[in-house]
């Protein structure tokens, strides 16, 4: 039982040392570019995907740290859908993501300040329009272009901001098939829009800023990011 349990302590302790030097590589780094970002998010996913997603433990020393300041190396703005939480499907701690979550992953007046906030004050580089398949939100938009069908009134509201970017669609296509294509026309829709903003052309001009569009597929996991060529 001694030794068992010496083993067991050992086990622990330099599971432990290999989180804590995880942590300090974090800690220390400084302002990722946009490309790094970016493969720190593919990386992250490609962990999702292969469930060796990191520890979810955090020291007290690193929880201080970050009542101190944030740092984040990427900027989201996803889908409100419970099944599409950006921190884990991108396999990443506290501090390292700011978020942004509304329905639709639509760009608002409020949802366009808390962007101009992470790259003015957070100096985000990268920035991620991440839309999911089976999109509720995109759905209910089709269903008020498409046949009518109208919502509550706050919904409704909520509704009129998304069709807008909505394709035209040929009616021969499937329910399934009309949806996937208005779901990436969404994304492709809200880069545009941040790229076309007097901040977004400031940013761009300065080389200090890249936006790119993703698709999170809900029954695989994978996070697919959309060809920048496919969003102008």
């Amino acid at each position: 039982m001694r030794i068992a349990s010496g083993i067991l302590v050992s086990i622990k302790f330099v599971g432990q040392e290999m989180r804590d030097r995880e942590m300090d590589e974090l800690s220390d780094d400084v302002q990722l570019s946009a490309d790094e970002a970016f493969d720190r998010l593919i990386e992250g996913n490609q962990r999702f995907l292969r469930g060796e997603a990191r520890s979810s433990a955090f020291r007290r020393e690193t929880l201080a740290d970050l009542a101190k300041a944030q740092q984040p190396y990427a900027t989201i703005l996803g889908c409100s859908d419970s099944r599409v939480p950006p921190e884990w499907i991108f396999d990443a701690g506290l501090g390292e993501l700011f978020v942004i979550r509304v329905a639709g992953n639509i760009l608002s007046p409020e949802v366009a300040g808390s962007l101009q906030y992470a790259g003015s004050y957070l100096q985000t580089s990268l920035f991620v329009v991440l839309g999911h398949e089976g999109c509720g939100g995109i759905g209910a938009a089709l269903a008020t272009s498409l046949g009518g069908t109208q919502f509550r009134s706050r919904v409704q509201l909520l509704l009129e901001s998304i069709t807008p970017g909505l394709p035209d669609l040929d009616f021969h296509l499937s329910a399934q098939e009309k949806l996937s294509r208005a779901v990436e026309a969404n994304v492709r829709w809200t880069v545009r829009r941040i790229l076309e903003s007097p901040e977004g052309q400031a940013r761009i001009a300065e080389g200090r800023m890249k936006v790119l569009g993703a698709i999170y597929e809900i029954e695989t996991g994978r996070v697919r990011f959309l060809d920048p060529e496919e969003q102008s």
